[in-house]
This record gives C-alpha cells, sequence and structure tokens, in this order.
C-alpha cells in the first residue's frame, strides 16, 4: 500500500506573520506552498487581502492564488478538489507541500473531506437570502442561535454569508453545521500532517493587525476597492463582502466618513483573529509557536519529513 502523502500546514490569525514563516520554512527544504485563504484565490484583490509579495512568490512557487475572477463562485468543496490536485502533482514531483492560511475550514475540508451527507441546496440558499434582506441578518442570526447555538458562537452576527449557510446544513439535515464539524474532526485523512500554528500575545498581535491596516491604506486599498466598482463588481458580491472591501465600499459609497471607516476595519480584523484562534485552538494536533522561533519550526518539519 501506497504511503500518504505528507503534508505540512502553518495556521493562526490574520496579521500573525504566516506567509513571512512559511516563504522561509519552503525555502529551506525547496518545497511549495498552497494557499489556503479563501480571499487571495481571488484576482484584481491584493492589497486587502495581503498576498505575498512578488519577491516571496519568485523565492517559493505558491498555489491557489489569483485562480478566479471577484465574481466567480468558490467554496470549501472546490478548494478541496482543487488543492488536493495541487498536492498530489507535487507529491509525484517529490517536492513537500506547505497549506498556507487562516481559513480553517479550508484546511480541514482538505485534511479530512467534506461531509457525506448532501448539505446544499441553491432553492434553500436563495430563500434565506431573500429573508435575509428583507428582515436582516441579525434576524437570521437570531434563528441560528435557537437551532446551533454552538456554530452562532463561533460566526459573527455579521457575516450573513456563513449565517446562511450554517442555516442551510440544518434546513437540509435537521443537524446543526457544528455537530457535523465534531463528527468530521475525527475522519480518516487522506495526508500524515504536521500542523505549525502561530501565535503572539493578544496585544502585540492587535498592534500587528493596525499597523498591517494602515501600510494596506497607504498601499493603495481605497484605490483598489475603488477600481473595482468601477469595473462592475457588485458589492453584494461574497468576496467584496469581505474584510477591508466592504469597509472601503462603506467609504465609498458615503455610508462612512474615512476615519470610521478605518477604525471599523481594525476592530472588525481583530475580532476576525480572535475567531480564528478559537477555530484553531480547539484542533489538538496543531504545534504552537511564535514567528520568530524559525529554528525551532524547522526542526519539528526536519523530523517530521525523515520519520515514517
Amino acid at each position: 500500500m501506497a504511503s500518504k502523502p505528507k503534508l505540512i500546514v502553518i495556521c493562526g490569525p490574520t496579521g500573525v506573520g504566516k506567509t513571512d514563516v512559511a516563504v522561509e520554512c519552503a525555502a529551506r527544504i525547496q518545497g511549495e506552498i498552497i494557499n489556503a485563504d479563501s480571499m487571495q484565490v481571488y484576482r484584481q484583490m491584493n492589497i486587502g487581502t495581503a498576498k505575498p509579495s512578488a519577491a516571496q512568490r519568485r523565492r517559493v512557487r505558491h498555489h491557489m492564488i489569483d485562480i478566479l475572477e471577484p465574481d466567480e463562485p468558490f467554496d470549501a468543496g472546490g478548494y478541496e478538489k482543487l488543492a488536493a490536485g495541487v498536492i498530489l502533482h507535487l507529491n509525484r514531483a517529490g517536492i513537500h507541500g506547505f497549506v498556507v492560511g487562516g481559513t480553517g475550514l479550508y484546511i480541514k475540508s482538505l485534511i479530512h473531506g467534506l461531509f457525506g451527507q448532501r448539505t446544499s441546496d441553491a432553492a434553500v440558499r436563495k430563500e434565506l437570502k431573500e429573508i435575509a434582506e428583507k428582515q436582516g441578518t441579525q434576524y437570521l442570526y437570531e434563528q441560528l442561535c435557537m437551532v446551533d447555538a454552538r456554530a452562532a458562537k463561533q460566526i459573527h452576527p455579521h457575516d450573513t454569508y456563513r449565517i446562511i449557510r450554517a442555516l442551510e446544513v440544518y434546513r437540509l439535515t435537521g443537524k446543526g453545521i457544528s455537530e457535523f464539524h465534531h463528527q468530521h474532526r475525527f475522519s480518516n485523512r487522506r495526508y500524515k500532517v504536521l500542523k505549525i500554528g502561530l501565535h503572539e500575545e493578544r496585544s502585540v498581535l492587535y498592534e500587528q493587525i493596525n499597523r498591517r491596516v494602515d501600510r494596506m491604506i497607504r498601499a493603495g486599498l481605497v484605490e483598489e476597492v475603488q477600481g473595482l466598482l468601477n469595473k462592475g463588481y457588485s458589492e453584494d458580491l461574497k468576496s467584496m463582502k469581505s474584510i477591508g472591501y466592504r469597509h472601503m465600499v462603506a467609504y465609498l459609497k458615503g455610508r462612512l466618513s474615512f476615519q470610521e471607516a478605518v477604525r471599523i476595519l481594525k476592530q472588525d480584523t481583530r475580532r476576525y483573529a480572535k475567531r480564528q484562534l478559537t477555530w484553531f485552538r480547539a484542533d489538538k494536533d496543531i504545534l504552537w509557536f511564535r514567528a520568530n522561533q524559525l529554528d525551532d519550526m524547522a526542526r519539528h518539519i526536519d523530523h517530521f519529513l525523515k520519520h515514517p
């Protein structure tokens, strides 16, 4: 029986330094990076998604970045299929793959696969979207709290997409999405995996996030979002409702002042980082490091790759 491919995962909250660490670790062993950030898959959305720089992408080859236009649908199922194909190709070529990002569901779907039971239906999704438009996201969130309180704790009350997704699963199966996640966590893995998580003191991480938002603004985030709107991309797209983009849209449409848009962007990014940490902390297989512990991480990676 062929051995399972080995995979190195580098995960953690936004702003903690995953890209720099992953590039350094992968470069040491001539590995390649498979992106696991749900926003970096989109072309034309560069500044607000904090994509790796051109120099970093020259140093280490990256996959699963810039594969879609902002209005193309994409989800964990699509990610799983494409990323699995990349890993198969790398494994056959004898190249070690590093899965890097902060989208926990993408990482989980890749390692474990997705639910076997049917949990998606376009008609149900359409109905829930219409309810959100008529009665508001808060109404749907309250519904979710009643049927799946555990999932509701993991989802921001304004995250319409994830709220609808959770309610869609409940409507179709009668079970909460949190129950599927709990059951699925123990499914057979298709890879041998080393999981490295990056963390930082909360006050330090939050300050890093604030500085990163300031750098994005200086780099032209407002102009990037204006360019997308000028090209006809609707503010109602899933991609345009993401952190950074929806805030700049609100400013450009006159719903928020510039100062208020930036303040809320920083606040929402900090809250997102907190939710990411909650997700990853639940995974007991993750080995935690600070971003400056590169040699320690390298030793674990070397041991993982050399031993069965």
